[in-house]
């Protein structure tokens, strides 16, 4: 039997019986293989990402066991689908609802770029609205593109450092959006 392991360690210091890294790797560690999605599905996508969640994908062997429908209890933030500009204000305040660390995942073309509704009342990208870490092509794309942004999130997430959040350029980052923080 073959020896698999779940992850790679971090960085770090070996010896006999002991492993030393930093603090910043072992919390990315963590962070990356707990991610909580919260699924903000408005189109075709959202049906693919039941599919990701279905025993077929099964999103779960990638630490994203619980979706949750409060933005206050997830970090992972997945936008599937049309957002109609009467939408985008809704978005945003599901986005500041979610608690520090939080992350974006755009699912599909219209979520990226507005798809093919290049219309006045469709929303050309969410990022015109909010920050967006990972980008998923497709239309609608499959759920191993789906899996794919995920595991390219966590690669974020297990290099991200602590204080990022706490710089001054991820505090320009979010009054570019018009969001204000009350963490500093």
């Amino acid at each position: 039997m073959s020896n698999i392991t779940l992850s790679d360690a971090p960085p770090g210091v070996e010896g006999a019986g002991f492993f030393a890294t930093t603090l910043d790797k072992a919390i990315g560690l963590a962070r990356a293989n707990s991610l909580w999605p919260l699924p903000f599905a408005t189109s075709c996508c959202g049906i693919e990402f039941m599919a990701t969640m279905g025993s077929t994908y099964d999103l779960a062997r990638f630490g994203a066991e619980r979706p949750s429908f409060s933005p206050r209890q997830a970090d992972m933030l997945l936008v599937m689908g049309t957002i109609a500009k009467k939408m985008a204000p809704v978005l945003k305040q599901v986005y500041v609802q979610m608690a520090e660390p939080r992350w974006v995942i755009a699912v599909g073309a219209c979520a990226s770029s507005g798809g093919i509704f290049d219309t006045y009342s469709v929303l050309q990208g969410i990022d015109e609205i909010i920050p967006v870490d990972v980008y998923v092509p497709g239309c609608p794309p499959r759920p191993e593109a789906i899996l794919d942004g995920v595991l390219r999130l966590q690669d974020i997430v297990k290099s991200e450092s602590l204080n990022r959040r706490n710089t001054p350029e991820y505090k320009a980052l979010l009054e570019k959006y018009g969001i204000v923080t009350d963490n500093g």
